[in-house]
């Protein structure tokens, strides 16, 4: 039973026993080279003592006579340190504030909906992103926003690491499971827009509610809401639009100077011009043509009255007719995108915002010409000589935004909001300009900066979007009469007060934008953000030019 036990204990225990550097059975080991003691240089040698731990004539030893007080911890409790909860403001801050942090440095997301053990469906949850950012896309919705609604479905569903990026008709998003897995992209082409809040807001609800912990929504149940949103048919049938571009027209020209005579004459002037642009639009002809054929009727009109001496005031036909043609929504949506860095979709909705401009003035300075031709004497100055009649014009304001809201197909329960916004807009401009004297721009700035800080805290306090509260209410302010002193004089061979005025024109137009663009931002101050630490601030633009 001894024998058995040496012969168990001389088995080799691993692999070391084979090496061919180990000693053979019954061979004592060498002792190590004196130069592999596994020994420190600094080490006492043996046979001596070590020192005092605190010998007072050490040069590395504390004096005596030295105390110092006990520091604070090097290293503090990950328990003891601030938790930002990034759930305590609505998704659309919450996710401004990741996309300007480096895709490494955000939170890990916490899913807002459950999936099954084996994870998220990748292709399908990049799928429904890129559906949903293409609605708000061609709702007109801002680059910067588009990007924020992907990014929370993405989150919302768990898919962690994801890269949203957006232009002018494309739409990406990458997601990288992790720094040694290959990502997964998708994209999708933006190929028709179309003015619809009332859809816009509908998709704003459901990626609230795909972003809210406490709703449960499948991925099946946020494509078959997708699909609703689709088939949905417009709030309003096609005969209340083209009213209401007949009374927007009708406020406008009041709003400038015009008299009930110009009121009929500019809506009708309008409804022409729609029908038309609704035919041209049937047969696919491209939008610049249809600006191009709505802009004839109401100046048609306005040069038939000089031709028949009726005194009535002409200009403020053509210029109501105005009103109702000048891309107001797509310029602020430039602006905005050009402000919070999204240049190259800027730059494309800027290129839109002169085509379409240039297609009104070829509409209204071909039929200014052959109205000269036929010796119709317009009078320009009367263009800028604006009675001041402040009820009336509150009045007419009102109804432009409001009508103005029914052509944006905005929901009814926000029709009142922005109308109420529009009317605080003209009545501040009114204040600055007529009885202020102050020069319209700043007025114009002032005004339209208000119209974007109530109509971003009404769309916050909804959780929706704010362009339903903003777009229409900025109507009242549109350089209508401007663009028409403008073309007139470039009409009758005035070219340089022609040019110099439809540079004011422009000028009013980029003070609605970074006006309103700049009352969104100054809102900020008046809610609660994301809780971040100092080292995830909100980032600003670097300075590309200089050093």
């Amino acid at each position: 039973m001894a024998e058995s036990e040496g012969a168990e204990d001389r088995k080799p225990r691993s692999d070391e026993a084979h090496s061919a550097f180990a000693p053979p059975d019954g061979v004592a080991a060498p002792p190590p080279a004196e130069d592999e003691h596994p020994t420190s240089e600094f080490a006492v040698p043996e046979g001596l003592e070590p020192p005092p731990a605190e010998l007072e004539g050490s040069a590395f030893a504390r004096p005596g006579s030295y105390a110092v007080p006990p520091g604070p911890p090097g290293h503090q409790a990950a328990t003891d340190l601030p938790f930002a909860r990034m759930t305590e403001s609505p998704w659309q801050d919450r996710m401004r504030t990741m996309l300007r942090m480096p895709v490494g440095d955000r939170p890990v997301p916490e899913p807002a909906q459950k999936h099954g053990e084996a994870g998220p469906a990748v292709p399908r949850v990049l799928d429904l992103t890129l559906r949903i950012g293409e609605l708000m896309l061609a709702g007109g919705e801002g680059a910067e926003d588009v990007e924020a609604a992907m990014l929370a479905v993405a989150r919302s569903y768990g898919l962690d690491r994801c890269e949203p990026t957006v232009t002018f008709t494309m739409l990406s998003i990458t997601h990288q499971p992790s720094l040694v897995d290959d990502p997964v992209s998708a994209s999708r082409t933006v190929r028709r827009r179309g003015t619809d809040y009332n859809r816009l807001a509908a998709v704003f609800r459901l990626v609230d509610d795909v972003s809210a912990p406490e709703v449960d929504i499948s991925l099946e149940e946020a494509y078959r809401r997708l699909a609703e949103i689709r088939r949905n048919r417009h709030p309003y049938p096609g005969w209340a639009l083209t009213a209401a571009a007949g009374l927007l027209a009708g406020a406008a020209s009041i709003l400038v100077g015009g008299g009930v005579a110009v009121f009929f004459a500019a809506a009708l002037g309008a409804v022409l011009g729609d029908r038309l642009a609704w035919v041209c639009a049937g047969r696919g002809l491209p939008e610049f043509y249809q600006f191009v054929v709505a802009a004839m009727p109401p100046a048609a009109i306005g040069v038939a009255i000089s031709l028949t001496g009726w005194d009535v005031k002409a200009s403020a036909v053509i210029t109501g007719g105005l009103f109702a043609l000048l891309p107001g929504r797509a310029l602020v949506a430039a602006v905005q995108d050009g402000l919070t860095g999204f240049y190259i979709t800027a730059s494309a909705r800027l290129l839109e915002v002169m085509y379409l401009f240039i297609g009104i003035i070829i509409g209204v300075l071909v039929v200014l010409y052959l109205g000269l031709q036929l010796h119709a004497s317009p009078n320009p100055e009367e263009v800028l000589q604006i009675t001041e009649r402040p009820p009336v014009q509150i009045a007419a304001a009102l109804v432009l935004v409001f009508t103005f809201a029914i052509l944006l197909q905005q929901p009814w329960s926000t029709v009142w909001i922005v109308s109420l916004n529009g009317g605080v807009a003209w009545v501040t401009f009114g204040a600055l300009h007529y009885a202020g004297g102050i020069p319209p721009v700043p007025s114009t700035a002032v005004a339209a900066g208000l119209v974007g800080l109530f109509g971003q805290l009404f769309s916050r306090y909804r959780y929706a979007s704010a362009l339903p509260y903003v777009t229409a209410a900025i109507g009242p302010l549109l350089p209508g009469s401007a663009t028409y002193y403008g073309l007139l004089s470039i009409a009758e061979g005035r070219l340089d007060k022609g040019l110099a005025s439809l540079v004011n024109a422009a000028a009013l137009a980029l003070a609605i934008a970074i006006g309103v663009n700049l009352g969104a931002e100054v809102s900020r101050l008046f809610m609660r953000g994301p809780v971040r630490t100092s080292a995830a601030k909100r980032g600003a633009a670097k300075r590309t030019r200089g050093y």
